[in-house]
C-alpha cells in the first residue's frame, strides 16, 4: 500500500490550494468552485491555521443566515485540524478519516504543509490497490 506522500505525487492539483484567514467566506467559495474542491487549507504567515470546507459553510454561514461577503474565513473554518504525516499509510489515512469523520487531510512534515487528501483520493488509492492484490492472486492462481 502507498504511502500519503506517494498519492500527492500523483494528484492532478500539485500545488497548495489555500486562502488567507482574514479573505471573505465569499472568496474561499470561489476558490472551491474553480478548483472544483471541498476544502481549502487556511494558511497564515505560511503555517496551517485551520480549515475551510462545504461542511463549514453550510453549518456556520448557511443556517445561521450570515453573509459570505462579510464574514472572514477565520471565523468559520476548522481550527482543530487532524493532519496526516507523508509516511503514513493509506489504510491508516483512511482510518483516521472515518474514525474522526472527517473529508479531508492535510499531510504536513515538520509543520510544513506537502498537500491535502480528499477521502475520494484515499478511497480510489484503496480501490486500486485492492484491484491490483486481486489480479495477483488470479494469476498466482492461475500458474
Amino acid at each position: 500500500m502507498k504511502t500519503l506522500q506517494q498519492v500527492l505525487t500523483h494528484k492532478t492539483h500539485q500545488g497548495i490550494i489555500s486562502i488567507a484567514p482574514n479573505r471573505p467566506v465569499f472568496d474561499a467559495l470561489v476558490i472551491l468552485a474553480e478548483y472544483q474542491i471541498g476544502a481549502l487549507a487556511v494558511i497564515k504567515d505560511g503555517e496551517l491555521v485551520g480549515i475551510f470546507s462545504e461542511r463549514d459553510y453550510a453549518r456556520e454561514i448557511i443556517l445561521k443566515g450570515r453573509s459570505s461577503k462579510t464574514t472572514q474565513v477565520s471565523e468559520v473554518m476548522t481550527e482543530k485540524v487532524i493532519t496526516g504525516k507523508p509516511g503514513d499509510l493509506v489504510e491508516s489515512a483512511m482510518n483516521t478519516m472515518l474514525e474522526k469523520r472527517i473529508r479531508h487531510l492535510p499531510v504536513v512534515d515538520h509543520g510544513k504543509l506537502l498537500g491535502m487528501l480528499s477521502i475520494g483520493d484515499i478511497l480510489k488509492e484503496t480501490i486500486d490497490y485492492q484491484q491490483s492484490l486481486i489480479k495477483q492472486l488470479e494469476s498466482y492462481i492461475h500458474s
